[in-house]
C-alpha cells in the first residue's frame, strides 16, 4: 500500500474514533441534562475515569451538605490517628447514653456501658452507617482532627462540623462541634460539608494508595465495599464493583463511591438536595436519580457498555 494512502486511512480511523468518543460524551451530557431538568431538587455531581482521566461535573465545586458521607473522612482520620500512634485499633470505647441517637445503625439498642474495640466501632460507622458509632468515634478523635486530616490533602471544603443529632423529629441537642462547625455560615450544612470534586479527589487518592498509607488505603476501600446500603450508585451494579458511602436527610440523598467497571475505574460523587417531599422508602426519588445518573456516567465515560 502506498505510504500516503496508509497514512490517510490512519487519519480517517483516528478521526472516526474521536468522533465516536465525542458522540458518547454528547449523549451523556444530553441524558444528564434531561434527568436533572425533570427532577424536583438540586443536583450536584462529579465523576472521573481514573484510567483515562476523563471527567464530568455539574456544580462540582459548590459546597453541599454531606449527611452520612462525612463518615468517610471521619474514617480516614481514625486511620491517621492509629498510624501516628494516637489511637489503637484494639482500644475499647464505652457506649454512653449521651452518644445514642436515632437513625441508621443498631448500637442505640445496646446497653450503656458496653465496651467495643475502636476497629469494630469504625466498621459499624461505615458498613451500617451507625450514627451512634459515629458519635463514639468523634468523641474519641474530635471533629477538628477530621478537618486537619482533610487539610493534609488540600480538601478545605470538606469539613466535619459536629456529632450526629439523630433522625427525623427525634433529635438530640448538637454537640462535639469543630471550629468550622461553630461558624455561623456553616450551620446550614449540619453534620458536614464537602464538594463533589473534593469527594472524588479523596476517592482517587484512596485508589492510588495515598491516603495515610497504601495498606490503610486498601483496607478503607475494603470497608467501603462491605457497606450494606447500596441503593444509590450501586443499586443496579454487582456488589463487587462498588466501594461506596451514602447519606440521607429529609430533603437530601447523596452517594460517593468507586466503581470498578469492566472497562475502567470511575470515582463519583452525587448529591441531590432540596427535594420537596420526605420519603424514607427504598425507592426515594433521590436514590433512584443517583442510580440513573451513575449508569449514565459509567456509560458516557466509557467504563461500561
Amino acid at each position: 500500500m502506498n505510504p500516503n494512502t496508509a497514512f490517510a486511512l490512519l487519519l480517517a480511523v483516528t478521526a472516526g474514533q474521536l468522533a465516536a468518543a465525542d458522540t458518547n460524551r454528547e449523549i451523556m451530557e444530553r441524558e444528564i441534562r434531561a434527568a436533572i431538568s425533570g427532577f424536583q431538587g438540586t443536583v450536584r455531581l462529579y465523576a472521573k475515569d481514573l484510567d483515562t482521566g476523563q471527567t464530568y461535573g455539574v456544580g462540582e465545586n459548590e459546597r453541599v451538605r454531606t449527611a452520612s458521607t462525612i463518615k468517610l473522612p471521619i474514617m480516614v482520620a481514625v486511620f491517621r490517628a492509629v498510624a501516628d500512634g494516637r489511637a489503637r485499633w484494639d482500644e475499647t470505647l464505652t457506649l454512653r447514653e449521651e452518644d445514642k441517637v436515632s437513625g441508621s445503625g443498631v448500637l442505640r439498642e445496646f446497653s450503656s456501658g458496653l465496651k467495643l474495640p475502636l476497629r469494630d466501632v469504625v466498621h459499624m460507622m461505615i458498613e451500617v452507617s451507625d450514627n451512634t458509632a459515629t458519635n463514639m468515634v468523634i468523641e474519641r478523635i474530635a471533629a477538628d482532627a477530621v478537618n486537619a486530616e482533610m487539610d493534609r490533602y488540600g480538601l478545605t471544603a470538606t469539613r466535619s462540623m459536629r456529632k450526629v443529632r439523630g433522625d427525623g423529629n427525634d433529635l438530640k441537642d448538637p454537640g462535639g462541634f469543630s471550629a468550622a462547625g461553630k461558624l455561623a455560615e456553616n450551620k446550614r450544612f449540619g453534620l458536614g460539608s464537602t464538594t463533589p470534586k473534593e469527594m472524588v479527589t479523596l476517592l482517587e487518592l484512596l485508589e492510588r494508595g495515598e491516603v495515610v498509607s497504601p495498606a490503610a488505603s486498601k483496607e478503607m476501600i475494603a470497608i467501603l465495599k462491605r457497606q450494606q446500603l447500596k441503593d444509590g450508585i450501586g443499586r443496579h451494579l454487582p456488589d463487587e464493583w462498588v466501594a461506596s458511602k451514602g447519606g440521607s436527610l429529609n430533603a437530601l440523598r447523596s452517594d460517593v463511591g468507586l466503581v470498578y467497571a469492566p472497562k475502567g475505574r470511575v470515582a463519583m460523587a452525587i448529591t441531590v438536595d432540596d427535594m420537596p417531599q420526605v420519603d424514607d422508602s427504598p425507592d426515594n426519588a433521590g436514590r433512584l436519580l443517583i442510580s440513573h445518573l451513575a449508569k449514565i456516567l459509567l456509560e458516557g465515560l466509557g467504563a461500561m457498555d
